[in-house]
């Protein structure tokens, strides 16, 4: 599987009293090679994780990649950051929306549905996501 890893998703997966975590796992044993994420999403999972060491472990692993530089692509998430100020985004999820518009053909694996559902890559284009069943 080919996609682009939110916090959600990793703080799911790495904790086993997270309410997606038996989702999570599913979605990780289906992983072939490891997901794209940045490392605004990595500092968020250790910061909800409690935990830098789990999250190191994700990277050595291979369950994660860390793929964008941002002072590559601070132009566009400043430009990305401007058209999303009503929702006030964060920096992991500007990441992910440049991510996704790298790599396009890469779902983004999230629990943030309300946020996903609204952000677009490019000028229009929905962001395919991998999320938890709806309740």
């Amino acid at each position: 599987m080919k996609a682009i890893a939110d916090t959600g998703f990793l703080v799911a997966f790495g904790n086993r009293n997270d309410y997606h975590h038996e989702w999570a796992v599913g979605i990780a044993e289906r992983v072939t090679e490891p997901l794209l994420t940045c490392e605004a999403v990595l500092a968020e999972t250790a910061f909800h994780l409690g935990s830098s060491a789990l999250v190191l472990a994700f990277l050595r692993d291979g369950l994660t990649r860390s793929a964008l530089v941002l002072t590559e692509h601070l132009l566009r998430l400043a430009e990305l950051a401007a058209r999303y100020a009503d929702r006030k985004p964060d920096l992991a999820d500007l990441c992910l929306i440049r991510l996704s518009e790298l790599h396009p053909k890469y779902p983004v694996i999230t629990t943030d549905l309300a946020d996903f559902r609204i952000y677009r890559r490019g000028r229009r284009e929905a962001i395919p996501l991998i999320h938890p069943p709806e309740r």
